[in-house]
């Protein structure tokens, strides 16, 4: 009873030791396909809207809104595996010859997973809304500007975080002291925060254009920075870490 206990005790520590893993997309021919395609969809639809998000930002990203979260659940859907599932690097494959299982690239609770991640997508937005405000945003004035804008860069860089992570607290201690090992999810997240900071560089330029005005470029930025940082970290980085030190697993 004792021997059982250990061992029980044991799994549990190593569980909770267990270094946080890369998350690959599914591996099937569509999923393929559509991770290359969408960041080509995404900024080729903000291309598109580019003038009218210049005239009438709130109006544009008001109504973006349904179409990008339709876009992003269709990918979480397709090609990222469901919070619980097992498609981490070190999964085990298939050997040679063997029939890739039903449940190998689905999950029953897929549909539930992206629902709830589109809840914390949402209740998030109010969180970025803050950091926008506390990195220099307009404070009283352009409030529905800035509120469509976090709600956008919640859709696109934290929506598939939470899709594959949920709210584990260890996976996003490790993305916040950058030695989570890299991967498209976290890639673009890590785009998005720099193509939204270096958008807001053109801003305060004396140049008097009118694509200057808030949060067009920051927009401009996030979506770029999503689309080049999610497929780049999520092939060539795949696994890698932005930090050397990891802090160590307290006894």
């Amino acid at each position: 009873m004792s021997s059982t206990k250990g061992q029980l005790a044991s799994a549990v520590e190593t569980k909770i030791k267990a270094p946080v893993q890369p998350i690959s997309i599914l591996d099937t021919p569509a999923a393929s396909a559509i991770s290359l395609a969408r960041p080509v969809v995404l900024v080729g639809l903000l291309a598109l809207r580019f003038n009218a998000l210049i005239s009438d930002p709130v109006s544009t990203l008001q109504t973006a809104l349904p179409v990008v979260a339709a876009i992003q659940v269709g990918y979480a859907l397709l090609c990222l595996p469901a919070l619980g599932s097992h498609h981490v690097k070190g999964a085990r494959k298939n050997r040679p010859g063997e029939r890739k299982k039903a449940s190998d690239t689905s999950s029953p609770n897929s549909i539930f997973t992206a629902i709830f991640a589109l809840l914390l997508s949402t209740i998030s937005s109010g969180a970025v809304y803050g950091l926008f405000i506390l990195f220099g945003a307009p404070f009283l004035d352009n409030t529905y500007h800035t509120l469509y804008c976090a709600a956008h860069f919640s859709l696109l860089a934290l929506f598939p975080v939470f899709y594959v992570r949920g709210v584990d607290g260890q996976a996003f201690v490790a993305l916040a002291g950058a030695y989570a090992p890299l991967d498209e999810t976290s890639g673009g997240l890590l785009g998005a925060l720099l193509g939204a900071w270096l958008g807001a560089v053109p801003i305060p330029l004396d140049w008097d254009r009118e694509w200057q005005k808030w949060p067009v470029t920051i927009v401009v930025g996030m979506y770029l920075g999503y689309g080049i940082g999610s497929k780049l970290v999520g092939t060539v980085f795949f696994g890698k870490q932005l930090s050397v030190t990891q802090p160590e697993n307290e006894e």
